[in-house]
């Protein structure tokens, strides 16, 4: 009998461990790139406070920040058909942040 905690063919075996499970919150993404990567810094602001923290950074390749990114619009795509649509800024949402916040893309 094969071992149920292997892979099967095609898979692979991910493993999370309790630290990285609890998450970071971050309510500001800031996206910069080159042209062999893309940086996003989550980043956690706290409202009247004139300095955010960088919680977590995460160098991806063009064509894996491309896959996130499909990834993440697939999966907004479901969370609306499921929960109704997610508000835009510009529908009223959220206060807005500065979209050119942080460093330039530049290599």
């Amino acid at each position: 009998m094969a071992d149920e905690k292997e892979p099967k063919q095609g898979q692979i075996n991910i493993e999370l461990s309790e630290e990285i499970a609890q998450g970071e919150y971050s309510n500001l993404a800031v996206i910069t790139h080159s042209s062999a990567e893309f940086i996003v810094d989550f980043v956690s602001m706290m409202p009247g406070t004139p300095k955010a923290r960088v919680k977590s950074r995460i160098i991806l390749t063009p064509q894996h920040a491309k896959r996130l990114m499909k990834a993440l619009n697939e999966n907004v795509k479901k969370f609306e058909s499921q929960h109704g649509p997610i508000a835009d800024v510009e529908q009223g949402g959220v206060a807005p942040f500065p979209m050119n916040f942080g460093p330039t893309g530049e290599a």
